[in-house]
């Protein structure tokens, strides 16, 4: 039977927590916690402590800081390592309860307690303790430690991308990412090398489309003393640094095909030369490459080598846009929030309903990026300890903003542009009403007027998934 431990000195919490909790599990009481040791239990283990916040934070004040709450909060740790600590608290107590939960407790109840929120806050526990071992096994099969947090998601088109990243991380092949700008491809190569065979080795990544056409080769494969003017010193390129372990070539669709031809000489060969030197240098290099445009079509229109297109693209992941993945809007936040905490501290650990709604209904032109610098903004405006309106743009909230607007293209006809006009409101309608459904196709087609069936058509026209939507 699963035990509870409790420590209170108040009379009503005791009996409150016991009626509530003696059903399911088996209740222990200790009167000292300063003198209490498991072995006195006959070396039990306990799922769960209660405990006052005066115990619990005994000898620090009101003034302490968070470092010295946190180093109070590790003398429960040391006594009972893997419990989960319920703090219970004052009402004008909240913000150092806030900072134990930051330290590591796990919730807390405020006096007077009460029995419902003690089966919600248990409830919660073994959720999260749940959670917790799914991830643990996911830690134990592949993904290290310090990914966890990337590869948090709801959306099933990420679990696809993850399984891709899981299957081809291990092996040599050369990856292909695609996606929109602001995406996550950069972090997603990151994750592929952390996972490789190669995590031991240099990751070096070349933002491809920063560097101007006429350094580019000088920068990717180096160059000899006096090679050109200016060239006052031997220099290694970012290939040969890279040696054994992987770079990263981003926006590869912006290099002249001059250099398109030297880099399909390096996937072919493993050789490189540097600039001015006739001496090919043997290089062993996991190849990752990224772009936001269709590089397909530009192999058909004859301005990207197909010969190396099909090198690069031999195991390709496309990274979806953010408002194909919404019901990841709100871990997002939740991951920038404690990010943005920990860089400036001002311990801002809500956002406003309001603010998420808004989120979850913008297109998100700028993706993920985009998301990452209005939460940056925001942050830095607010005073209070929730994100509210006030400190994000007013267009965030504009109805009109959100979802509806088409591109204006001034070189086609007007006909053309009645045409590709009608054809994005429609996708943009639709994605609209089945996110209101949560992805039910009864209720989509019953709204739009249509039968189920049509609007199955309609959504194979538009590549819309039911599973998007649905949460």
């Amino acid at each position: 039977m699963r035990s509870i431990l409790i420590n209170t000195s108040e009379k009503l919490a005791a009996k409150t927590l016991s009626k509530a909790l003696k059903e399911d599990y088996s209740i222990s009481f200790v009167a000292d916690f300063d003198v209490f040791s498991p072995n006195n239990q006959g070396n039990e283990t306990f799922d769960a402590l209660f405990i006052d916040i005066d115990t619990l934070l005994k000898g620090v004040s009101l003034k302490n800081s968070f470092s010295e709450i946190k180093t109070a909060f590790r003398k429960i740790r040391k006594i009972l390592p893997g419990v989960e600590v319920v703090v219970m608290t004052y009402q004008e107590r909240i913000r150092e309860t806030i900072n134990l939960i930051k330290a590591g407790a796990s919730s807390y109840l405020t006096y007077p307690i009460d029995s419902v929120e003690i089966q919600n806050v248990m409830e919660s526990i073994q959720d999260t303790k749940q959670i917790q071992l799914e991830l643990d096994y996911l830690r134990d099969q592949f993904w290290q430690i310090d990914a966890l947090e990337l590869i948090r998601t709801n959306s099933p088109i990420m679990q696809d991308v993850f399984n891709k990243v899981r299957t081809v991380a291990a092996k040599k092949v050369t990856v292909l990412l695609t996606g929109e700008t602001g995406t996550g491809k950069g972090v997603i190569s990151r994750l592929i090398h952390q996972h490789s065979k190669r995590n031991s080795d240099q990751f070096i990544s070349v933002h491809c489309g920063a560097i101007p056409d006429s350094l580019l080769e000088s920068e990717l494969f180096g160059h000899e003393k006096g090679a050109f003017t200016g060239a006052s010193q031997q220099k290694l390129g970012r290939f040969e640094i890279a040696n054994n372990g992987t770079i990263f070539l981003d926006e590869i669709g912006t290099i002249t095909p001059s250099m398109q031809v030297k880099l399909l000489q390096v996937l072919q060969d493993n050789v490189i030369q540097r600039i001015g030197s006739e001496q090919a240098i043997d290089v062993d290099i996991r190849i990752i490459a990224a772009t936001n445009e269709d590089l397909n079509q530009r192999r058909l229109d004859g301005t990207f080598r197909g010969d190396l297109f099909y090198r690069l693209n031999v195991f390709p992941i496309e990274i979806p846009p953010l408002r194909q993945r919404q019901e990841d809007i709100a871990l997002l936040v939740e991951t920038f929030l404690s990010r943005l905490n920990a860089l400036y501290g001002k311990e801002i650990n809500y956002i406003h309903k309001e603010v998420l709604e808004a989120f979850r209904l913008y297109d998100w032109p700028g993706n993920i990026r985009e998301l990452e610098n209005l939460m940056e903004r925001g942050y830095l405006l607010e005073e209070s300890d929730t994100l509210g309106p006030a400190c994000f743009p007013k267009e965030l909230f504009s109805a009109s903003n959100v979802q509806t607007s088409v591109a204006l293209n001034t070189d086609i006809t007007l006909a053309d542009f009645r045409k590709n006009s009608y054809k994005t409101l429609e996708q943009q309608y639709l994605g609209k009403v089945l996110a209101k459904h949560h992805g039910s196709i009864g209720k989509t087609a019953q709204t739009a007027g249509i039968t189920p069936r049509q609007l199955n058509r309609l959504m194979q026209k538009h590549k819309l998934r039911k599973e998007i939507f649905k949460n």
